[in-house]
């Protein structure tokens, strides 16, 4: 059975800005339903105009975006409470490509409902409103990871980045978390070669800051890890869910 909205497990991880019943009991009234998926599905295409909307509830994803001549960009990493889709919504399609990594359940919600939503629920849309005003600031980051840090300082900021962001959704375990991606999604998200990529992994794990081996992430030193990526481990701010 779908998930109600008042029991979301979200709710409750220390990522989030608490949600009121007031604000549940609106998300419900949003959601059509849940979608499972298997690794490997796409979610959302480039240049496709989606009737639907997602949260991520569960599982983790990528965005990327292709070349003519097949080259790949990942643009980022989806993780449980990413909301996916609200590109196609504002600008009429999609700029980038959607694909489950892992299983996945999604909430779905209906587009079209999408301007009412704003309408009604004003202090939603501004939650909705401010993600996006997130994710471009993020993009910022990462465009000044390309090119401005080192390999180096590339690959320890995208493995702290993930990491604090899976602490504050409970997914690090005795600082352990599942990384179900491969090198080359890291190797295409960061504009390195795949060789380039495993070989600053190696050197990171002989410096004992952190290991990425069989889908998981162990960081020993997440202050050395932090410096190294020229990143503050205490910036992850609370975010609001949809």
């Amino acid at each position: 059975m779908a998930t109600k909205c008042e029991n979301c497990p979200l709710r409750k991880k220390d990522l989030f800005v608490p949600m009121t019943r007031e604000d549940a009991a609106v998300m419900q009234k949003f959601k059509m339903g849940e979608l499972v998926v298997d690794p490997g599905t796409p979610i959302l295409m480039e240049g496709s105009n989606s009737p639907q909307l997602y949260t991520a509830l569960r599982g983790m994803g990528l965005r990327y975006k292709h070349l003519e001549n097949g080259r790949r960009q990942v643009v980022n990493m989806i993780l449980p409470g990413d909301f996916i889709g609200l590109q196609a919504s504002v600008m009429g399609e999609m700029g980038h490509s959607v694909e489950a990594t892992t299983h996945m359940t999604l909430c779905v919600f209906d587009r079209s409902a999408l301007w009412g939503f704003y309408r009604d629920s004003p202090s939603r849309a501004y939650a909705m409103t401010w993600l996006a005003a997130t994710e471009e600031h993020f993009l910022g980051d990462a465009l000044m990871t390309l090119g401005q840090r080192s390999a180096s300082e590339a690959v320890a900021w995208a493995l702290a980045k993930i990491y604090l962001r899976g602490d504050h959704i409970g997914l690090v375990k005795n600082g352990q978390m599942p990384l179900p991606y491969r090198q080359q999604d890291l190797a295409d998200a960061l504009g390195l070669s795949l060789v380039h990529t495993n070989k600053v992994l190696a050197t990171i794990r002989k410096s004992q800051l952190a290991s990425w081996s069989d889908g998981i992430l162990s960081v020993n030193d997440l202050d050395g890890l932090c410096e190294l990526a020229m990143l503050d481990s205490k910036t992850v701010r609370q975010r609001p869910l949809i």
